[in-house]
């Protein structure tokens, strides 16, 4: 067994031993705001939701832990895809409980974000808990796909598609619509090419 997919085993059997019951937002609520330090390509900036919804819809994804397998292909089809959410007028956003400077790491390796997209941290799962998503506690004995432990707390992998105007439009979650880490992505993608279309997704 590779160790990509045995870290993947051990850190999907954590998440599932200790996720909690959580009652996320659900289509026609209004996405909070937040504002957070994000990455890209390696830098950090302040990211705005705000701001991104002046541009047009945004992607809003919630995940686990950069490094670790499920997380690491999410990103590596949402990189191979940016340009599409582009031509879409969409924003893309990861959010996690990673550090900074794990996510200028992950932000600019070319085998996941590639410098496509950035990627927010949210060590205290403050925003995610404004998503009605409950930050899980880190668990021992995980490990990324370097050999480095990983500290943080971990969120539950859902996907939020929000509209200019600044509601959900769709709520995907892996825990609740057992939806595999790439088709967050395809059916987040389908959803704003049909909000560009004019069509209701």
């Amino acid at each position: 067994m590779n160790k990509r997919l045995a870290g993947s085993m051990v850190f999907g059997a954590a998440l599932l031993l200790a996720a909690p019951a959580f009652a996320m937002l659900q289509a026609g609520a209004a996405a909070p705001d937040f504002t957070a330090t994000a990455s890209q390509a390696g830098k950090d900036f302040t990211f705005s939701l705000k701001d991104a919804l002046k541009k047009g819809p945004v992607v809003v994804y919630f995940y686990p832990a950069a490094y670790t397998g499920g997380c690491d292909l999410e990103a590596h089809t949402f990189a191979t895809q940016a340009e599409k959410f582009k031509a879409s007028g969409a924003t893309i956003i990861g959010v996690s409980a990673d550090s900074v400077k794990r996510l200028n790491d992950f932000s600019s390796d070319p085998d996941y974000c590639a410098g496509k997209f950035p990627v927010a941290s949210d060590a205290s799962g403050k925003i995610a808990a404004s998503y009605g998503l409950k930050l899980i506690p880190p668990q021992p004995n995980v490990t990324d796909v370097r050999g480095k432990t990983v500290t943080h707390g971990f969120i539950p992998r859902t996907t939020f598609v929000i509209a200019k105007d600044g509601k959900i439009v769709s709520a995907l979650s892996s825990e609740e619509d057992h939806i595999k880490p790439d088709q967050h992505v395809t059916k987040a993608l389908a959803i704003v090419q049909q909000m560009q279309s004019g069509k209701a997704p």
